[in-house]
């Protein structure tokens, strides 16, 4: 008796984003494609354009007129017509269209230029109002040939892009033990060629054309045909940091120049710290207003590059002889953009790291003239305070003998009054003999009260 798996409800609860995160294996299924084919791939910026209006170009096209934004939310949709389908897929920063329809039938090998616009599953009228700015356009032509004669199949490539020179590499190549547990290794034959100029023609597309042999499966063409058009796009997005990388160099050079010279015054002392201070201040805000207008696009730029990296290899590319690789060509050209763009966002880094450091000097150059200014100013205090003790000591004094002058002057004055009274006393003689009590007796009386005040301190 066979058992049913064990059910849902023996695990844990399940986390939210589970199903989420294990169905995005799944989110962008390759197509199925049957040769011949042509493939019209567009790919548009989407700062500016929300689903909603994707959703309503969508709409116009047949049969269509009843889709929700809601079929969008997953950022990827098929829609299947009579002979021909509609991908939509929404990325980050674009949105790509992929038309999968029959190639027309002049556009085979052995044709000359031909022309790939003669029967469009899709109006140009749709194509020309997509939402967005054009990144991308690509044209791409899967036939059915006999990869094993390389010479033959190079002239009917070179034929169909008009004689011009191509740029081609065989794929599916791997290097395979010839024998098990063998070290060495042959190469084993590819599956496909992919053909390309790189050139954007007078319609606004690009052209590649991938030549596989007919008992292809529908399933790899569709793996061949995505790994190419993504490299195209990828390697263009990433191309999207070069001009910012270039419009900065100016700036950096003199912002580099302007910090030099706030060093240089930094240790001659040629200008006040107030001064420095302000152009330093002008100085970070210029480079931190760049790092946050252009940080996302330089991280973008090495995102996208990986995934160039990653795309080109997945190709597995055999050389042709008689023409450059595709990879090879991509990387000799992408490797000077990306390196430019790296360079200058680790220049940008490395100027806010040293406008930090500068910085930090001036502010300790300020924190020791403020600790001197405190250290002058509390000698001043101190001596103030000397000052003012030895001026209260003086008045102190003063104010003893001022105080006992007082009473002696009033004990002379009551010893008059008693002598006039009949008292048998020489007033001045006793004023003169309480003297010595009366200073001691106000001096006691003085301390007395500074002690008791400081007490109360």
């Amino acid at each position: 008796m066979s058992q049913n798996p064990a059910p849902i409800h023996l695990l844990p609860p399940n986390d939210e984003l589970r199903t989420v995160l294990h169905n995005e294996v799944h989110a962008r299924p390759a197509a199925r494609i049957r040769l011949p084919a042509l493939i019209v791939y567009v790919a548009v910026l989407n700062a500016d354009v929300t689903r909603a209006q994707e959703c309503d170009h969508l709409r116009h096209l047949p049969g269509q007129q009843a889709l929700t934004p809601e079929s969008l939310a997953g950022n990827f949709l098929r829609l299947r017509f009579e002979g021909y389908s509609v991908k939509w897929e929404r990325h980050t920063e674009f949105t790509r269209y992929s038309i999968v329809q029959p190639l027309p039938p002049g556009a085979l090998l052995g044709a000359t230029e031909p022309d790939l616009n003669a029967n469009p599953a899709v109006p140009f009228e749709w194509l020309r109002n997509l939402p967005g700015r054009t990144v991308a356009a690509i044209q791409m032509a899967m036939v059915e040939g006999d990869i094993t004669n390389e010479q033959v199949l190079m002239a009917q490539a070179q034929q169909w892009f008009g004689g011009s020179t191509v740029l081609a590499s065989q794929l599916g190549n791997r290097v395979m033990g010839a024998q098990s547990g063998s070290t060495s290794g042959v190469s084993s034959a590819g599956h496909s060629w992919a053909v390309t100029q790189f050139h954007i023609g007078g319609d606004g597309f690009e052209r590649i054309l991938v030549i596989a042999p007919p008992h292809t499966t529908q399933a790899r063409l569709g793996r061949i045909s995505r790994r190419l058009l993504e490299v195209e796009t990828y390697r263009l997005m990433a191309l999207r940091g070069l001009p910012v990388a270039k419009e900065l160099g100016p700036m950096l050079a003199q912002c580099e120049a302007a910090l030099a010279d706030i060093t240089a015054q930094l240790e001659s002392k040629t200008l006040s710290d107030q001064a420095l201070l302000d152009t330093m201040i002008s100085l970070a805000v210029k480079i931190e207003r760049a790092t946050a207008a252009h940080v996302f696009r330089f991280s973008a730029t090495t995102a996208y590059s990986t995934l160039v990296q990653q795309r080109i290899a997945e190709l597995r590319e055999k050389a042709i002889p008689g023409t450059e690789q595709i990879g090879t060509y991509l990387q000799h050209r992408l490797s000077p953009a990306m390196a430019t763009v790296a360079a200058t966002a680790q220049r940008l880094a490395s100027l806010s790291e040293r406008i930090s450091r500068a910085s930090a000097l001036l502010r300790t150059r300020v924190d020791i003239a403020t600790e001197l200014q405190n250290q002058q100013l509390l000698e001043k205090l101190t001596r103030g305070q000397e000052l003012q003790l030895r001026l209260q000591a003086t008045v102190e004094g003063l104010s003893i003998a001022a105080i006992s002058y007082y009473v002696i002057s009033l004990l002379l004055y009551g010893g008059k009054a008693l002598k006039g009274a009949g008292v048998p006393i020489n007033p001045e003689i006793a004023a003169g003999a309480l003297v010595p009590l009366v200073l001691w007796a106000v001096w006691w009386g003085t301390r007395h009260i500074r002690n008791k005040v400081r007490a109360d301190k």
